[in-house]
This record gives C-alpha cells, structure tokens and sequence, in this order.
C-alpha cells in the first residue's frame, strides 16, 4: 500500500490499487494521515473489497441483523454498518480540506454531488439526505458516506454500488436505518465497466474539489486478487 508522500502541491495523485484487504487499506490510510504535511500531495485511492462489513467508530453491531460468515470489521470512520464487496467502487479520499478551504458539512456536499453528477451523465436522477449522508435513488441508497477528519485532512470515503451482489445488505441495517433498500448502476441500466464508472467519478470529484481532472496523474498498481 502507498505511504505519505511529499511534493508539489497540485491535482491529487489518483491510485487504482485493484481489490485490496480491508484492514491493510486502513492501516495504510492511516500512516498516511499521520505522515502528511501541509506541502503533502492529495490522493484518491480506487479500490474493492473482498466482502466485508465495516462498522463506524461509533457504530451498534445490533444493526448486523442476520448470522453470517462475512467477517465485521470496526472501523474508525463516521457512522454506522456497511458492506464492501467486489463489484463495488470504494473511493478513499485523503485530501487536506483544509488547503481547499471545505468545513466538514461542505466537503460532505462536495462528494455527494460527483455523486449526483455522476449518475446524471447516466439520466439518473439521484438525490442526498441532509440526515443521512449518501446518495439515493428513489428512496434506495446507492452510495454510502464514511468520513473520518484529522488535523483538517481526511480519509476515508465514498462506496459506490456498480455492479455487484446485493444480497448481503439484506443482513444488516443499512448505516443504521432499518429496512432501507439499496441499489447500484448495472440494476438502474448502466453497463459500464468499473474502469469507465472510476474514471467518470474521479472527475467529479477533482470537479467538486477544484481540481483540473486532466492535470491529475493516474497509477494502476497491482493489488491483491
């Protein structure tokens, strides 16, 4: 996994890493938080997960409806229980918003709105929930929030369903809210491939960040499979 990095402050580094272990990815985004400096590049890690439940800092197992052999994983991001699992696009985001200027609520707005863009390329039409962060589609949720801020910068992310099995978020309650029904992109009649959807999201976000897309330098690096 990547590690803090110092240099030109610009157009973050975006890093499709390919589907890694939960744990690691945390412990990886971790040391970089605590390495970063104020002159630190933003990156944006691209990633899926082989199934997972994670839970918030603050999170209530009782929402872990149902047995099931899919490990559950505290966490310390904001929020409640959600699921990680391949077909799955999990953004992490570990961007200084301080350096941009984004209180907490603002830089929550931002990403939701590449959201929200995002799926209105596609004529989707989507919405946010000021009481509970993420992106809905006629009531169904397809993006899940889990923030976490330290010293003005972030990580932590974005989890956006594209094209995956759903059936085990029918064992929890979704980030706490029981009988809320998810959705993703493949079911709303987008065939794209996730390195398409990838591509159109970190746009978005450089959008909705200030960022100039096209100056962003993309890695693919060899994750675990």
């Amino acid at each position: 996994m990547p590690g803090g990095t110092d240099g030109p402050v610009g157009p973050p580094l975006v890093r499709d890493l390919g589907r890694v272990d939960y744990t690691r990815c945390l412990e990886s985004m971790r040391a970089f938080t605590d390495a970063r400096s104020d002159a630190t590049r933003d990156e944006i890690w691209l990633v899926e997960h082989a199934p997972v439940f994670t839970l918030g800092q603050a999170g209530k197992r009782e929402h872990l409806i149902a047995p099931t052999d899919i490990p559950l994983i505290q966490s310390d991001r904001g929020g409640q229980v959600t699921y990680h699992g391949p077909g799955q696009i999990v953004a992490y985001l570990m961007i200084d918003i301080r350096r941009l200027g984004m209180g907490v609520r603002a830089y929550v707005t931002a990403i939701e709105t590449a959201i929200i863009e995002l799926l209105a390329e596609n004529g989707i039409a989507a919405v946010s929930r000021p009481e509970a962060p993420g992106v809905y589609v006629d009531g169904r949720k397809i993006a899940a929030l889990g923030l976490r801020v330290r010293k003005g910068a972030s990580y932590h992310g974005l989890a956006l369903n594209v094209r995956m099995d759903l059936t085990p978020f029918t064992l929890i309650n979704p980030c706490g809210y029981a009988g809320l029904e998810v959705t993703q992109l493949a079911d709303l009649g987008v065939r794209e491939d996730l390195s398409r959807v990838k591509s159109r999201l970190v746009n978005q976000l450089c959008r909705q960040f200030g960022y100039d897309a096209a100056q962003a330098t993309q890695m693919q690096e060899h994750g675990e499979r």
